[in-house]
């Protein structure tokens, strides 16, 4: 009979450090993944502000005087901006030296260790300000 009181149901000493250690492990990979995720959301989010940026100052340059534009900056965020432009080379098309110019806007940023940059170029219009 001593042996059927010891047969009782419930798990060993060993089996719960082993559930515990595999639990331990899940838990660990999950956080892994959740920081990660959250990581991934942050640099999208600065990145998506970059391009904002690098949209709105195109928008404010849709005009740009004959001799050009060279300036630059940095928003409060750390984003560094610089807007560039220089008259295209247009022969014979009628048009006056600087009227069309080519634009580049290129605003960069730090992300975790990492330098990151977007680059917009497009045409505006060079004009006289009067």
């Amino acid at each position: 009979m001593p042996l059927a009181k010891r047969a009782q149901g419930g798990f060993s000493l060993l089996e719960m450090v082993v559930a515990m250690a595999i639990l331990a492990l899940s838990l660990g990979a999950l956080y892994q993944a959740t920081s990660g995720a959250t990581r991934n959301i942050r640099s999208d989010e600065r990145y998506a502000y970059g391009v904002e940026l690098a949209r709105s100052l195109l928008a404010d340059s849709s005009q740009v005087p004959l001799r050009g534009r060279n300036d630059g900056g940095e928003t409060e965020g750390g984003f560094r901006w610089r807007v560039e432009t220089q008259p295209l080379d247009i022969d014979n098309a009628g048009l006056e030296k600087g009227q069309l110019q080519r634009i580049q806007v290129t605003v960069s940023w730090a992300d975790g260790g990492r330098e990151r940059q977007v680059v917009l170029d497009s045409v505006v219009e060079g004009r006289r300000w009067e």
